[in-house]
């Protein structure tokens, strides 16, 4: 599988800007990726920590990354629909990942990209995103292996791309309940989504765990994890494979996903390396083989 690409797809969370640019200098200097997607996906207002995004791109650029810039996930007002148009002036400079219908028509016509967040499920859809221009789709992380199979072989003009790490992206809401968890408002929720670096983890009443909450996101609590099922995947003709960042060893997770593409380890050593590093946490790959998402098949 070395023609399989590895891509770390956009931070999701809202970490320090010093972090941000550490975390982005360090992929740049030692992950094995071939694409990095930066923008803001989640919040508008999380853009106050993003000065550091030219030095960011340099270094990735440097280092041989392929810079992807993304758009918000949820366009509200006048202002955020001001972002999205000023990341779509990025084009062609860059590939722009669109996330919402108003990024789309904006870049329809033009070279763009696709992300998890524009509902792709069957072909129909997956022809009319080509047809607009889209050369790049990530795939919603809810669809089984059945489905992405389908679309594999209907993909033309665009290279697929499936999410194989990381909190699954679940729904988005114009509503902080972040801040609400905290007793603050929206408009003066004082970032406090700051505080929980890979989301703030949600438990039902009976104290299991069920979700997880990033600002205006819902996330899953358990983390996916498609290792096993990475030689199906290239099997299908999925060529492009997605890292969600974390507050973990990003640049050993890069690692752990090359090396097993390229078949340097053993799918249980990858496998022992990933709970090493990520200790107590859940994983899961329910939803690729058609049932509750949350679990775990094979481990």
């Amino acid at each position: 599988m070395k023609q399989s690409k590895l891509s770390l797809g956009p931070l999701l969370f809202n970490w320090p800007k010093d972090k941000v640019r550490d975390f982005y200098f360090a992929i740049a200097d030692e992950a094995p990726v071939d694409y990095v997607t930066l923008g803001e996906l989640v919040c508008a207002k999380r853009q106050r920590d993003r000065g550091a995004l030219p030095a960011i791109i340099e270094r990735l650029e440097k280092a041989g990354k392929k810079v992807i810039l993304s758009g918000l996930a949820l366009v509200l007002d006048e202002g955020d629909m001001t972002m999205v148009e000023d990341i779509a002036s990025m084009a062609p400079d860059y590939l722009i990942e669109a996330n919402d219908l108003s990024l789309v028509s904006l870049l329809r016509g033009r070279d763009h990209a696709i992300g998890p967040f524009v509902n792709i499920y069957n072909e129909a859809s997956l022809k009319y995103y080509e047809k607009g221009g889209a050369s790049r789709i990530s795939l919603p992380a809810e669809l089984p292996a059945a489905s992405l199979r389908i679309l594999a072989g209907a993909a033309n003009t665009a290279a697929l791309e499936v999410q194989v790490f990381g909190r699954m992206p679940l729904a988005i809401s114009a509503r902080c309940y972040h801040a609400r968890a905290h007793g603050l408002h929206k408009d003066g929720c004082q970032y406090i989504c700051e505080q929980d670096p890979d989301g703030l983890d949600v438990d039902t009443m009976d104290g299991q765990p069920f979700l997880a909450i990033n600002g205006l996101q819902t996330l899953s609590h358990s983390y996916g994890n498609l290792l096993a099922e990475l030689p199906e995947l290239a099997g299908m003709g999925i060529r492009n494979f997605r890292l969600s960042p974390h507050n973990v060893d990003m640049v050993k997770i890069c690692h752990l996903f090359r090396d097993r593409l390229d078949g340097k380890i053993t799918l249980e050593q990858a496998n022992d390396a990933l709970e090493e590093e990520m200790f107590a946490l859940d994983f899961s790959n329910g939803y690729y083989h058609n049932i509750a998402g949350r679990e775990q098949v094979g481990l």
